[in-house]
């Protein structure tokens, strides 16, 4: 559960997430009875990875966490965004935008990981996409909340941890890598990378037992469906943490990556359908109004013998050459002397 609210201090806004805690940790108290012993260490471990946080300008801040009667909430700043599962739930992103959103993700990583944190809540959910872009990390303070109200209720390990774990966090494959800390942030990343781009995830999710059996099984879908970002999501999900790259590895290969990225292509650009023509000259017609206003230009294909709409027509060929206008001119006079004379003999005689 989780709402928005402003902040009496400063006037931002932030993100409320609540975590309900058992009986057992409550103590069945009424709201004003004093917060139980697990309760409050529950709240110093949260509040404790807040204030050890690293303040980066992709990592979402978190302000503190409390409890009110059976629920556990942690308090996270909320800047204009736009929540990456809505982004993915609309279609698969493309590659080089994926590759931009985790560059954004894996600087916040890195700022954790030298920290001496590792992150393990990284998941659509907890990535906020702003109105320029950007992609957020958060997420942290109630990643943090789970698991250690998984520790407080099952202890370090074993089967009642487990169980705890999977009701809080659910058939999620970014939840469930093999091995915590950095490495295991980095396969978040992996399957993350590969969710957005394909828009599932490489592994099942029917449950989380089936989950869990997968990811130790390697079973999963092919990372070249992710396109070029497929040979790092490959690396990034190896069972073996130890080839996996580093965050600051992963940061070098995206920007690489990017930097090679084809040119982006206009709207009208894409849309431009090149016809071939036949031989002849091309004579642009007059611009006309389309519908709605805009004026539009027509390359149109005329006969070689048609002329053009503003320039000379085709070249004629005289009827009689140049250099027999001369002969041709005093034949015709002597021709009309001789018929006046022929006249003036017939109307004589």
């Amino acid at each position: 559960m989780s709402a928005l609210a402003v902040d009496e201090r400063t006037g931002d806004v932030v993100r409320l997430r609540a975590l309900e805690l058992p009986a057992l940790l409550t103590g069945g108290r009424e709201p004003d009875d004093p917060v139980p012993e697990q309760s409050e260490r529950l709240v110093r471990r949260v509040a404790a990875v807040g204030s050890t946080a690293p303040r980066h300008p992709r990592l979402l801040q978190g302000a503190g966490a409390f409890v009110e009667g059976d629920l556990l909430w942690t308090v996270e700043e909320r800047p204009a965004g736009v929540p990456l599962a809505e982004l993915v739930a609309a279609g698969p992103v493309p590659p080089y935008r994926a590759a931009e959103l985790a560059a954004d993700l894996v600087g916040a990583l890195r700022a954790l990981h030298e920290a001496g944190l590792a992150h393990g809540n990284l998941t659509t959910e907890s990535v906020l996409v702003c109105e320029d872009g950007a992609a957020l990390l958060g997420g942290l303070l109630s990643g943090t909340a789970q698991e250690a109200l998984a520790e407080e209720l099952g202890g370090p390990g074993g089967r009642r941890r487990y169980e705890v774990r999977a009701t809080l966090a659910g058939p999620v494959a970014e939840r469930w890598p093999l091995d915590g800390g950095p490495a295991g942030d980095c396969w978040a990343l992996g399957v993350l990378l590969h969710r957005l781009v394909t828009g599932r995830s490489p592994y099942p999710e029917n449950g989380v037992p089936e989950l869990v059996t997968a990811v130790r099984d390697g079973r999963r879908e092919p990372s070249a469906a992710c396109g070029p970002l497929g040979p790092l999501v490959e690396r990034l999900l190896q069972p073996d943490p130890g080839l996996r790259p580093t965050a600051v590895e992963i940061r070098g290969e995206l920007a690489a990556l990017l930097a090679a990225a084809p040119e982006p292509v206009g709207e009208e650009r894409a849309a431009r359908v090149l016809e071939p023509r036949a031989a002849g000259p091309v004579v642009p017609a007059p611009r006309r109004r389309r519908p709605g206003g805009r004026a539009a230009a027509k390359s149109e294909r005329l006969p070689a013998e048609r002329p053009a709409a503003d320039g000379p027509g085709p070249e004629r060929r005289p009827l009689i050459p140049p250099a027999l206008l001369g002969p041709v001119l005093v034949g015709g006079v002597f021709l009309l002397l001789v018929l006046g004379v022929v006249a003036v003999v017939l109307f004589a005689g």
